[in-house]
């Protein structure tokens, strides 16, 4: 009976059903059919159309790339080696990014909060609400982070007050959007019964989600400040404040061999944050 089962199987002609070699009846696998080789071929096709009709409309050729690289040469040459002499101008530059990153990165996570419970489907309970939620929150996020610090600066003038306001509202939309994704997921359980014993709708996130929640928020927040730190560091282009406005005023003077410091000094630091912050996480999650 078996042997009649595995001869009707390898002679039904379906694609995909075999049997392991020297394997029982009873472990039949299913294994899908590779891809032949017109899909391969038609799948290059396609990719090499999309990368010739991309670069035919932005007027990118090889040629000019060639013709770029001396420049390119030349430039490296005139930022090696660094002048550590300006290193000691910079510092205050720096502290003041991470500063603005920190603040920043501090009101987006506090206001995150409530926007995500808000943008969450199991914790609202009309779509009328959280999917207008949503859509604000993603207007957020389509705005680059270096226009809206040049329309704060439009507003509040030349300063780190336009940078710290640019960096949180970036804030908000990227911590928001992880955590109300994440709260989606939480078991239930918890809830469910916090609601059977007669909890009201605040006791729940506060006993039923933020125990849930905390490290997942937390590594978020992390995250975000990473990216500020990087942000940060080109905000000062607009006149935001931080170190970005020594990187305008080294490069408008084309003085390289400075803007190579300011670059090593903002490695470093970014460096030292994610090695810290990725410690930190592999702590809570």
């Amino acid at each position: 009976m078996k042997g009649q089962t595995n001869v009707s199987l390898q002679n039904s002609g379906k694609p995909g059903i075999g049997k392991e070699p020297g394997s029982s009846p009873s472990q039949v696998v299913n294994r899908p059919k590779p891809p032949g080789r017109t899909k391969h071929l038609l799948t290059l096709v396609i990719i090499l159309l999309l990368l010739w009709a991309s670069a035919k409309q932005t007027d990118a050729s090889f040629t000019e790339l060639f013709e770029g690289l001396p420049n390119m040469w030349d430039l490296l040459k005139e930022m090696f080696p660094p002048r550590w002499s300006y290193f000691d101008n910079i510092v205050q530059g720096m502290l003041e990014t991470i500063r603005m990153a920190l603040i920043g990165t501090t009101i987006g996570a506090i206001i995150a909060i409530p926007v995500a419970i808000i943008c969450a489907g199991n914790l609202m309970p009309s779509r009328w609400i959280y999917y207008p939620a949503r859509f604000v929150l993603n207007l957020i996020r389509t705005v680059p982070d270096l226009l809206l610090a040049a329309l704060f600066v439009a507003v509040f003038g030349l300063g780190p007050i336009p940078g710290i306001l640019a960096l949180a509202v970036f804030s908000v939309g990227l911590i928001a959007k992880l955590t109300y994704e994440t709260l989606e997921t939480i078991d239930r359980g918890p809830l469910e019964a916090m609601t059977a014993v007669g909890m009201n709708r605040i006791q729940l996130i506060v006993y039923g989600v933020v125990p849930q929640l905390a490290a997942q928020f937390t590594s978020y927040v992390l995250y975000a400040f990473e990216i500020n730190v990087r942000a940060a560091a080109i905000l000062g282009l607009v006149g935001a404040g931080g170190i970005g406005l020594y990187y305008e005023a080294t490069l408008g003077f084309l003085e390289y061999d400075k803007t190579s410091v300011i670059i090593l000094f903002t490695l470093a630091i970014v460096l030292i944050i994610d090695y810290v912050s990725t410690k930190l996480r592999e702590k809570l999650l």
